[in-house]
């Protein structure tokens, strides 16, 4: 009984880690797969992440009590108990793997941007009355890795100098060359994602 007791806290804990930082892994794993489209998919989950965090931690706060707290005198009188050597899922080892896994899912969306290639190009400009910005904004974007895909979406137009998005804002800033380039082709690329651009203005 304790043992399943013990797999379904584990359990629990790696679901509530994995689906607190979904919207967060989806846009990595859309890059990876080269899927774009997919890339906001979760993002409606980013209202329930502070209490899918609180829950990782409960869970696994509960799952490591369980297993430091003494034992009590019948078990420690109980033979069964005693004789039986745990195996390695039930070790302290195991918690701890499960435990460094769920912490490494919470906190993926600050390191997440290191799995976005540097894809900014070299671009020789005439004439800096060629260089045009624009302000997008832009709906789906929940965290940094979200950041990092509509950056880098806009990145991969060839004319584009530089591209900065930020989730808090809601907001893109895209500096491009007119001449190679155009505010719809920008455009275009971020919508190719799941990410929308609902909004534009040039500055």
């Amino acid at each position: 009984m304790k043992t399943k007791t013990n797999k379904a806290l584990l359990g629990t804990g790696l679901f509530t880690a994995i689906a607190a930082s979904l919207c967060c892994i989806t846009p990595v794993l859309a890059l990876i797969a080269g899927s774009s489209g997919i890339a906001s998919s979760f993002s409606w989950m980013e209202p329930f992440r502070p209490y899918l965090i609180g829950l990782t931690i409960l869970v696994l706060a509960f799952a490591w009590y369980q297993k430091l707290k003494p034992r009590t005198a019948g078990e420690i009188q109980c033979a069964c108990e005693a004789d039986e050597k745990p195996s390695f899922w039930q070790s302290k080892k195991f918690l701890g793997i499960v435990t460094v896994f769920a912490v490494l899912m919470l906190v993926f969306p600050y390191y997440s941007p290191v799995f976005y290639p540097d894809n900014k190009k070299e671009i020789v400009i005439v004439n800096a009355a060629d260089i045009q910005t624009v302000q997008l904004e832009i709906e789906g974007m929940t965290c940094e890795a979200c950041d990092s895909h509509v950056a880098y979406a806009a990145q991969e137009v060839d004319g584009v100098i530089e591209a900065k998005a930020d989730h808090k804002t809601g907001k893109a800033i895209v500096k491009f060359d007119k001449t190679k380039t155009s505010q719809e082709a920008i455009v275009n690329s971020i919508n190719s994602t799941s990410y929308k651009v609902v909004g534009e203005q040039l500055k």
